[in-house]
């Protein structure tokens, strides 16, 4: 799960790790940092004399923030986004790519700088203009509108490429596919017994199946979803409260309830405290926050919905949350074995993802 860069909106930095060294970023990245520092600052920087400080937060990739200091106004900056190992068999690193660079070209989030072999160098977004959100603004009842109505509007961009729905197939990919079937099968190994029938691992490819099979026969609102809806991948900018959605890593073609059910378990996440892996799901919103979300989202089309469509989606949401636990389950086990750099409880994470799917789903799905 990406985490966004700037500080978190109402709440304390998040800490950085200060690296002594610029020996932290690829000698391919360095060179296109001292080619950066000409191009944008010309002689108001000296392109050798620059920091590096690698930000917490961040669960997917390794994310470092560049700063050369001197010059006029604020440091000059950067930030360079070095690719996790593991997640290509959730997202196919291409065209995630692809979608960063036409995002960015449309003025959506931050402008594309340079590309290494294993990453590239991004914009860094003002702080003083614009802050990511914190784990507490996502219940804030106005807050929650504008990304509402952000989140409509993103579903609804025509993007170039496939439009077929990826979820089922990333799901598959995941639990069956090479490397992915090894992977997972060293997480079962190398989870002792009980946390291997706890998750009951060996059960998850019928689960998967059930609910393709549940979820691909009813009617519904397919659109370009953002698939990883977490606060920090969200900015506000505060003169004109308008909403950015950042980090398109795990972005596809997808139904439009899965994207708001993926959004709905985030507000169960703190990943700036001293235990970024611990859940709570006392925080998912309760039906009537569920509700205003979704009368927002139909309705920030110029419609007025009527309580029919408000309670199909909303019934909808609640399925597509089980595709979740089971989506960002896989995700945790096999990048516990994969992304030995970045410090984050990811067994602990997918026990409590596992735990979730297997608790809700009689109350969601019933007797199936």
């Amino acid at each position: 799960m990406a985490a966004a860069d700037p500080p978190p909106r109402g709440g304390a930095a998040p800490v950085l790790r200060r690296s002594p060294s610029i020996e932290r970023i690829p000698e391919d990245a360095r060179r296109i940092l001292l080619r950066l520092a000409g191009e944008l600052w010309g002689g108001d920087v000296d392109p050798g004399a620059l920091a590096v400080s690698q930000l917490k937060g961040a669960m997917t990739n390794e994310v470092f923030r560049i700063t050369w200091p001197g010059g006029e106004g604020d440091p000059r900056k950067v930030l360079v986004r070095i690719y996790g190992q593991g997640v290509e068999v959730f997202f196919d690193r291409a065209d995630e790519v692809r979608t960063f660079e036409c995002m960015s070209r449309h003025g959506q989030g931050p402008r594309l700088l340079g590309r290494f072999a294993n990453g590239r160098v991004e914009e860094f977004i003002n702080a003083r203009l614009s802050q990511t959100l914190s784990a507490a603004d996502l219940r804030d009842p106005e807050m929650s509108a504008l990304i509402a109505k952000k989140l409509r509007e993103f579903h609804d961009l025509d993007m170039p490429g496939p439009k077929d729905v990826s979820l089922w197939q990333r799901l598959r990919h995941a639990f069956f596919m090479s490397p992915s079937l090894i992977m997972a099968r060293n997480a079962r190994v190398r989870c002792s017994e009980e946390e291997s029938n706890q998750f009951q691992l060996n059960k998850l490819g019928d689960e998967i199946a059930l609910l393709e099979k549940a979820l691909s026969g009813v009617n519904q609102s397919v659109g370009f979803c953002h698939n990883d809806l977490q606060y920090g991948n969200i900015m506000i900018y505060e003169e004109t409260r308008q909403v950015t959605l950042i980090d398109y890593e795990y972005a596809s073609f997808n139904p439009v309830a899965f994207d708001i059910a993926n959004h709905f378990c985030e507000m169960a996440a703190d990943y700036h405290t001293s235990t970024p892996h611990v859940l709570d799901f006392a925080k998912y919103p309760d039906i009537e926050e569920q509700r205003r979300f979704v009368q927002t989202y139909l309705s920030s089309s110029g419609e007025n919905p009527s309580d029919e469509e408000v309670e199909n989606l909303l019934s909808l949401i609640a399925k597509y949350t089980l595709a979740s636990h089971i989506f960002w389950g896989l995700w945790a086990i096999i990048s516990a074995h994969v992304n030995k750099n970045i410090d984050f409880e990811y067994i602990e994470y997918a026990r409590q993802r596992f735990d979730q799917y297997w608790q809700t789903k009689p109350r969601i799905l019933g007797s199936n």
